[in-house]
């Protein structure tokens, strides 16, 4: 077997996939038990070992391979044992704990407080909790947050990793978007061990306990904190450089700018940002090559090379790519103490198994599958191809002055030589023996350094192939000017990685020299960003698609994995016929050719978890699409405004239109300009083609101005809706209720008042969209609007359900049946109110609530109304039958 190490961590891997479904963990394992899957796998390796001493090979291997099966489902089962009794999650599933008030927590500091660009965070291991008067113990981990009064205040005390803290503050689960498609961020940060996020409000609340104990783990804290305050020191005029080589030296991404951010993702650079294989590449090929210069002894520079390679990954954040990257080089360093030379498949295979021997669920981290994906389109892929054109014509270019090494190259890398050196021939007799030299050698320079430009390219153009699939996915992103922007990106990073390190070093013992180094990495990491900045802003380079279909995913790995090995066994016409069908499985993946998904005959209208904000997707009954509203980002932390935080646009609105394969919108709406209705709308016009943009009071609002001047720039009208318009939209009937105004109107400020009123007819149901309406309007509106004019079956609640909103006599009019309220968990508002889910409930109305159900789905044919939760509609809630508005009919109810 040519690649033990690839068929070994195959397998394993398969096993861990398999012990990791729920049909496993719930009725195999548990009838089995872990003792018996265990003995089962002792006994196939024992009858594997006794095949291969009668030299039955191809039996005892085939029993190997079904042992690392096995023993991949144990790690599954083991890894997904629940969670212990006193963790913080166990004890909130099991009500012994609450988090609706500010508590006291003890626990050890992870980390060092680290600056953050509004403030100051840092990771806490959680050790008790105060709760009713008891002393709970408790497990698990919070990330804390600190931003400073803007008047100054307290300051927080003299905290270094490893202490022993105690703090008051009101923690919160992680925020995540119940939609389909929405990225779980709870998920995420539950694999870095960070299970709470809170934020302290004052500096008094936090106090040390006792100081950090002396193990490498808080050394290893502490470095990395100087390491970044050095790296600050060196660049106090240039924060930006600073910021970027934070993220590619330290894997400290936090003061990246956001747009910057942004365009390394657009130009396929942003594993630039990410320290993994290149970074670590060329760190080892720094050390190498600097200890060979200092003449090292090999065993002296391998050892070296390989504490300081366990050094930098101890610093940086512990990846898959970092840990890949480190582990394949720690094994290549340790083959060539061994004289062996490793197959960069077998490397990457047995730094998988490693990684996935000690953290099984890594397989399903999507950076877990990047990483390794990445791999393995290199060393299946390009570099067999590589090897078989441009590398023989490199080789054949060392010592081309030698007659006597021709004879060891294949005939055209000969012929290569024997024409470099009739060049110099032909120069020397015209001009001079020097012009002759210098000839030669730039010609040499120029074939070698256009092999290296190819090399780059060829890698660049496999991996961004290679990893189609994963990107459209994952990211929703085609970009094809990823090839050509890593012929800067990569080779700029090769020398900003080792120069950066070198500055980071002299800045630990030498100031002067780090900032004489200094120079040159401002102007190669600002020609970077610029250059990146460059192909971002290339029209139609790249653009944002839905995920591909399963089974097109499923056939491009197998026709990868067939042209890996077709390109490995040189099959020729296998490979070229697999290429062939692989690049068209690509274009359906790029293009996406494929019509959403959408219920024919049906008026759709979903409101969407976008947490504390609104945001509904409707979809007309032949398929039209218009989306009201795109949640908001937090508004910034003082004094820094420009921070945002989460997206919904971005986040949980895009992700959802793309899990359903919708490309364009005709219709965005928006109803005002507050910032949790306005500010996801960014990121929607960015990604999606639109065809309108609707608007009602015109606001001087930046949010607003700014979104109009990109639909102006993207070539999307602009109409201002008002009170009396009205349309057909595809067989259903659209009206504006409100607001009132004339088209010169103009408003200095958003107001809730000022809200979009949208009615939807179709058939004999209707929907009101009332945006965040309150009192006053709503009496306007009932006063100036036809007794039948404003029933409706479905009521979207106004303002999140606020107090001041759904007044009685509205809901009168309105005669709703189904009502939709649109808030975020534990929000500091209090919404719903009590006093509004109190009218609903009098009215004999039945509530759906985002905040417990997460996107709620309503459906109507024109007879019936039906509601679908993303999460169990709540068994409470009161239910009444649904029929013409003001008029119910005994025998139709809503299903969910």
């Amino acid at each position: 077997m040519k690649l033990p190490a690839v068929a070994i961590a195959a397998t394993f891997a398969g096993g861990i996939v398999l012990g990791s479904q729920h049909f496993f963990l719930s009725r195999f394992s548990a009838v089995l038990g872990l003792r018996v899957l265990f003995f089962f796998a002792l006994l196939a390796v024992s009858f594997g070992v006794g095949l291969a001493l009668k030299n039955h090979l191809r039996a005892a291997v085939a029993t190997s391979l079904v042992s690392w099966v096995v023993l991949g489902m144990i790690s599954a089962c083991v890894a997904g044992q629940p969670l212990p009794p006193d963790h913080v999650l166990t004890l909130l599933n099991a009500d012994r704990l609450d988090l609706s008030t500010p508590l006291r927590w003890q626990g050890r500091l992870r980390d060092e407080p680290r600056r953050l660009p509004w403030g100051y965070g840092t990771d806490v291991d959680l050790n008790t909790v105060d709760f009713n008067g008891d002393s709970l113990p408790v497990r698990g981990g919070m990330r804390l947050t600190y931003v400073p009064r803007a008047d100054g205040g307290a300051a927080l005390p003299e905290l270094r990793a490893g202490d022993q803290v105690t703090f008051v503050a009101k923690a919160r689960l992680p925020v995540i978007y119940r939609d389909d498609g929405a990225f779980n961020r709870r998920a995420y940060l539950a694999q870095q061990g960070i299970h709470l996020n809170a934020a302290l409000r004052a500096a008094e609340l936090m106090g040390r306990n006792s100081t950090s104990p002396a193990t490498p783990r808080y050394w290893i804290a502490r470095a990395r904190t100087r390491l970044r305050d050095t790296l600050d020191a060196l660049f106090p005029e240039a924060p930006e450089t600073a910021a970027i080589l934070r993220a590619m030296l330290l894997g400290d991404r936090t003061f990246v700018d956001r747009d910057e951010s942004k365009n390394f993702q657009i130009t396929g650079t942003y594993h630039v940002l990410v320290v993994a294989g290149l970074h670590v590449t060329a760190l080892a090929v720094f050390l190498f090559w600097g200890g060979q210069a200092l003449r090292l002894p090999q065993s002296v520079l391998s050892l070296l090379t390989l504490a300081l390679l366990l050094s930098y990954v101890s610093i940086v954040e512990q990846r898959p790519p970092v840990l890949r990257a480190a582990l394949m080089a720690g094994i290549v360093v340790f083959g060539r103490m061994l004289f062996r030379r490793l197959d960069l498949l077998n490397s990457a295979a047995l730094a998988a198994l490693l990684i996935l021997l000690a953290q099984p669920l890594e397989i399903f981290d999507p950076s877990f599958h990047f990483s390794f994906l990445a791999m393995g389109c290199i060393g299946g892929i390009a570099a067999p191809w590589l090897a078989h054109t441009v590398e023989p014509y490199a080789r054949a270019l060392r010592g081309w002055r030698d007659v006597t090494r021709d004879g060891s190259h294949p005939p055209r890398q000969a012929q290569l030589r024997i024409d470099l050196r009739s060049l110099q021939t032909q120069v020397a007799a015209r001009f001079s023996a020097r012009g002759a030299h210098w000839t030669g050698n730039g010609a040499v320079s120029l074939l070698s350094f256009s092999f290296r430009v190819w090399e780059i390219f060829v890698l660049s153009l496999v991996m961004q192939i290679g990893m189609l699939p994963l990107m459209a996915q994952q990211f929703h992103r085609i970009t094809l000017a990823g090839p050509f922007a890593n012929l800067v990106a990569v080779p700029l990073t090769t020398i900003l990685v080792p120069l950066g390190f070198l500055s980071l070093g002299a800045g630990l013992v030498v100031r002067p020299i780090a900032h004489l180094l200094a120079f040159p990495l401002i102007w190669l990491t600002s020609l970077l960003v610029h250059l990146t900045n460059w192909f971002a802003h290339l029209p139609r380079w790249s653009y944002r698609i839905p995920g591909p279909r399963f089974w097109l995913l499923v056939l491009f790995f197998c026709l990868l994995a067939t042209v890996a090995a077709a390109a490995r066994l040189r099959a020729t016409l296998a490979l070229r016929t697999c290429v062939a069908i692989l690049l068209i499985c690509g274009a359906l993946i790029a293009l996406h050719p494929f019509p959403p998904e959408t219920i024919f005959g049906k008026l759709e209208v979903t409101a969407l978890d976008v947490a504390q904000g609104d945001s509904l997707f409707v979809v007309s009954p032949q398929g039209k699409t218009m989306l009201i509203d795109s949640g908001g980002a937090f508004g910034g932390f003082r004094p820094q405004e420009h921070y945002a935080g989460l997206d919904p646009g971005e986040e949980a609105v895009s992700p959802y239109l793309w899990s359903r394969g919708f490309q364009r919108l005709d219709i965005v709406a928006l109803t005002h300009a507050h910032q949790d209705h306005i500010g996801g709308l960014t990121a929607i016009l960015e990604n999606f083609p639109v065809g309108q943009l609707w608007i009602g009071r015109e606001v001087s609002s930046a949010a607003q101005l700014a979104l109009e001047e990109l639909a102006r720039r993207k070539n999307i009208p602009i109409q201002h809706e008002r009170r009396g318009n009205a349309m057909d939209w595809d067989g259903v009937r659209i009206q504006v209720l409100w607001p009132e105004i004339a088209p010169e109107e103009f408003a200095l400020s958003a107001k809730n008042n000022d809200s979009l009123v949208l009615r939807f007819t179709f058939g004999k149901r209707v929907i009101l969209l009332p945006g965040d309406i309150e009192k006053q309007a709503e009496r306007e509106i009932a006063a100036e609007t036809p007794q039948d004019a404003l029933r409706a079956n479905v009521l979207k609640v106004g303002h999140h359900g606020s107090k001041n909103s759904t007044l009685e006599e509205f809901l009168d009019r309105v005669q709703p049946q189904v009502a939709i309220i649109s808030a975020g968990a534990d929000n500091p508002y209090g919404h719903p109110s009590p006093e509004v889910l109190e009218r609903l409930e009098r009215a004999g109305v039945r509530v759906f609530r985002t905040d417990l159900n997460g996107a709620i789905h309503v459906l109507t044919d024109g007879e019936r109304v039906e509601v679908y939760c993303y999460v169990a509609c709540a068994a409470e809630v009161p239910r009444r039958p649904l029929g013409e508005a003001g008029s119910p009919d005994e025998d139709e109810n809503p299903q969910h």
